[in-house]
C-alpha cells in the first residue's frame, strides 16, 4: 500500500480522518458512491470540502493511486469529483486503484472553496 507522503492525516481541529495508517488485515475496504443529502451537518460538508482541497493540492489533475487515502471518505467524493481513472480496469477493493479528480464538477460541488482568481482558497 503506498503511504501518500505529506496529505494531511485529517482535517484540521476535528477527528475526520483523511489517511489510514496500515493496510486492514482482513481485506481492503471497497470504495462505493456515497449519497450526499442536502440535510449533511455542516462539519460533514467542511470535511468534504477539506479532502477535496488537499487532494486537489496534493495531485491537481493528474491521475493517483488509492494507497493509504480513507475508503470512508473516498467514498464521499466517489462518483461525482473523484472518478476511477480507467472505469474498465477498475477495482473497488484495491489499493493500487488510480483515481482521478474531475476538476469541473469539483469546481461545481465546492464554488465556496475557489478564490476570485478560480483558484482553491
Amino acid at each position: 500500500m503506498l503511504k501518500h507522503r505529506g496529505f494531511p492525516g485529517r482535517l484540521t481541529g476535528t477527528d475526520f480522518q483523511f489517511v489510514i495508517r496500515r493496510a486492514n488485515p482482513k481485506g481492503v475496504t471497497p470504495i462505493t458512491r456515497r449519497e450526499r443529502y442536502r440535510d449533511r451537518r455542516p462539519a460533514d460538508r467542511r470535511a468534504d470540502a477539506g479532502f477535496m482541497k488537499a487532494l486537489w493540492e496534493h495531485f491537481g489533475d493528474q491521475p493517483f493511486e488509492r494507497g493509504n487515502l480513507d475508503a470512508g471518505r473516498l467514498s464521499w467524493l466517489f462518483g461525482r469529483e473523484v472518478v476511477p481513472a480507467d472505469p474498465e480496469t477498475f477495482d473497488p477493493e484495491d489499493y493500487e486503484a488510480l483515481l482521478v479528480i474531475d476538476e469541473a464538477v469539483a469546481r461545481a460541488s465546492f464554488p465556496d472553496a475557489f478564490d476570485d482568481d478560480g483558484e482553491w482558497a
